[in-house]
C-alpha cells in the first residue's frame, strides 16, 4: 500500500489536477479493478465529474461523497443532454475554476466522443488531459477467454460502431467481410440482424461464429455463442439488453463456456448508500 501510495503522489507532483482543466477519464468496462492507477488519482480530487451510464457502480462508489455528479448519460431514445451541450458543460465548469473529470465507460478515444469534447475544450482554450481507459473489446474478450487475435485464427481485429448517424452502421461490408481477422461490434445490438446480413451478403459464411457478451467483465457477464445466421433469433430469444457488445469470427471458437472461465469479476457494492451531491441534467 505504500509503494501504491508513492505512485499517486508521483502523478501529483508530475501531472497535479488542477482547477480550471477537464480530465477525459476512462472508467474502463465495468469491473472496477481494471480501473488505471491515473483514473483513480482524476476521479478522487476532482471537484465535479460528468459521468456517463456506462459507468458502473463500484467505479463510482471510488469518487469523494462531497464531489458532485452529473449524469448527463445517454440510451438509445432517451439523452439528458445533447452532445453539444456536454461539450459546452465541460467548458462552462473548467472556465468557473472546477477541477472537472468527465468520466466515461471504456476508453474515451474509442467510440466515446472523447475527440469531439477534446476538441472543444481546446478551442475554448481550456486544457484537456485524456486518460486512457480499458475499451470494451479487450476487456470483455479477456473475461470471456476470447482472444482477439491468433496467429491461426485472425492476424488482425476491427473495431467496429454498430450504430450510424443515421441508426444503422454505415461501413466498408465487403473489407470487413474479409478472411482471418476479428470484428468487434460496438453498439451493435439494435441492429444485429442488419448487421448479420450484411457481411453474410459480402462473403462471410452464415456458419461464422458469433458472441454476444452482455455485461462484460461485471458479476452479470453473459455470453451467448451463435452463427451470423442466427445472431438476430439468438439476440432475441435470450432477450439480451445493452451494453453488449458482438465478436466476430473463429476466435469465438475457442471460448469454453463460464464454468470453465476463470473469474475476473468483483463482487457488487453492498455498502451504505452515498449521500454525494448528485445532479441528473436534463
Amino acid at each position: 500500500m505504500q509503494q501504491l501510495a508513492n505512485v499517486l503522489a508521483a502523478g501529483d507532483r508530475r501531472q497535479p489536477v488542477r482547477g480550471g482543466e477537464v480530465w477525459l477519464v476512462g472508467a474502463g468496462p465495468g469491473d472496477v479493478e481494471l480501473l488505471t492507477l491515473k483514473a483513480l488519482r482524476a476521479i478522487q480530487q476532482a471537484d465535479v465529474v460528468v459521468f456517463d451510464r456506462l459507468v458502473s457502480p463500484p467505479v463510482m462508489a471510488l469518487i469523494p461523497d462531497e464531489t458532485l455528479c452529473i449524469d448527463v448519460g445517454k440510451s438509445m431514445r432517451n439523452h439528458t443532454l445533447g452532445q453539444d451541450e456536454i461539450n459546452q458543460l465541460l467548458v462552462d465548469l473548467a472556465q468557473a475554476g472546477h477541477r472537472v473529470v468527465r468520466l466515461k465507460g471504456g476508453d474515451p478515444f474509442v467510440f466515446g466522443r472523447g475527440g469531439e469534447e477534446m476538441a472543444h475544450c481546446q478551442r475554448y482554450g481550456v486544457p484537456c488531459h485524456i486518460v486512457p481507459g480499458i475499451t470494451a473489446a479487450m476487456g470483455c474478450a479477456a473475461a470471456s477467454g476470447i482472444p482477439l487475435t491468433h496467429r491461426d485464427l485472425a492476424q488482425s481485429v476491427r473495431f467496429v460502431t454498430g450504430h450510424g448517424a443515421q441508426g444503422e452502421p454505415d461501413v466498408d461490408w465487403s473489407a470487413l467481410a474479409s478472411a482471418r481477422q476479428t470484428l468487434v461490434f460496438y453498439m451493435g445490438l439494435t441492429h444485429s440482424e442488419h448487421i448479420s446480413q450484411r457481411l453474410m451478403a459480402h462473403g462471410l459464411s452464415a456458419t461464422t461464429p458469433v458472441a454476444v457478451i452482455e455485461r462484460g467483465t461485471q458479476p452479470e457477464q453473459r455470453v451467448l455463442t451463435a452463427t451470423l445466421g442466427s445472431l438476430a433469433l439468438t439476440v432475441t430469444r435470450e432477450k439480451v439488453k445493452t451494453p453488449a457488445l458482438l465478436i466476430v469470427g473463429e476466435v469465438v471458437n475457442m471460448y469454453q463456456g463460464e464454468s470453465r472461465r476463470h473469474s475476473r469479476q468483483t463482487p457488487p457494492c453492498r455498502g451504505k448508500q452515498s449521500e454525494r451531491p448528485l445532479l441528473t441534467v436534463g
